[in-house]
């Protein structure tokens, strides 16, 4: 006769235990590629324009707070490499991403008077002369 926790099938409390797991693998991936598009979109907002300095600030806090979190969750709940690997390489490129925000806020003016030079440069020269203008621009200590 069965108990009543039995039922049935040889293997009392597998299946919700089960279910629990995948679950959490699945919130675990799916926290992981969040994370990724963060690190992604920030570098990517970055590279259109310094006015979008704030949306690249918002992205890569977001990134940070995500890759912590799925950081967590991979070393838990033991997932792949993958996973792993991934968030580590991601919250490098956060951290870097930090560091670049850090300087073209400090140097924010320069470099928009740089992009709005090189978007109106039509040659190779005019280019140069947008370069030489951003390092004369620059205090000393950074020439």
């Amino acid at each position: 006769m069965n108990s009543p926790t039995d039922s049935g099938s040889g293997q009392p409390g597998r299946h919700p235990r089960g279910q629990a797991v995948k679950e959490s693998a699945r919130l675990t991936h799916t926290l992981f590629r969040l994370f990724i598009v963060a690190v992604l979109g920030s570098f990517f907002v970055f590279q259109l324009d310094v006015s979008y300095l704030w949306l690249t600030a918002v992205l890569t806090a977001a990134g940070i707070v995500l890759g912590i979190a799925v950081l967590i969750r991979a070393v838990k709940y033991k997932e792949s490499r993958l996973v792993l690997f991934g968030t580590i390489s991601g919250l490098v490129v956060s951290a870097v991403m930090l560091l670049v925000i850090l300087a073209s806020t400090l140097f924010f003016n320069q470099i928009r008077d740089y992009q709005h030079c090189v978007r109106q440069a039509l040659t190779e020269q005019s280019t140069s002369a947008c370069r030489t203008e951003l390092q004369n621009s620059m205090p000393t200590q950074l020439r």
